[in-house]
């Protein structure tokens, strides 16, 4: 079977890339996602409206695919300002949670110099498994 392209209904559609990708294994690589909607507006809010609008992207793209935030076993961060993630943890936490209630999977950080979208302040990818692990 060959991978399956996923992307959410009513999502404005994705131009050189794909949002999700399911492997014939269940395996499920998800694309970096920023802080903008269905229809590739950024949020208003800052950082952690943005983030949290990449962790609600993340989701509906597992959704779309079949799983559920609970089947992420891996998410890496990109973020431009070490400082404000750092110094709004309780922010980033509480909006992590509405996202992803209780479930903590692998996580890795990198902190860079910049995003491809201008406005964009963080980018966050994910691995999800949508068929039973072994």
């Amino acid at each position: 079977m060959k991978p399956k392209t996923i992307h959410p209904e009513g999502w404005a559609p994705a131009l050189g890339y794909a949002n999700g990708m399911l492997m014939s294994d269940g395996t499920l690589h998800i694309g970096g996602q920023i802080g903008w909607d269905k229809d590739k507006k950024f949020v208003e809010g800052g950082f952690i409206a943005q983030m949290e609008q990449a962790l609600q992207n993340i989701a509906e793209i597992v959704r779309a695919a079949g799983g559920d935030v609970t089947d992420v076993g891996h998410l890496t961060w990109y973020v431009k300002e070490k400082a404000e993630y750092v110094e709004r943890q309780r922010e980033v936490g509480q909006a992590y949670r509405r996202v992803f209630g209780k479930h903590f999977p692998a996580m890795s950080m990198l902190v860079i110099k910049d995003l491809i979208e201008d406005e964009a302040l963080v980018e966050i990818e994910a691995t999800a498994y949508i068929a039973p692990c072994n």
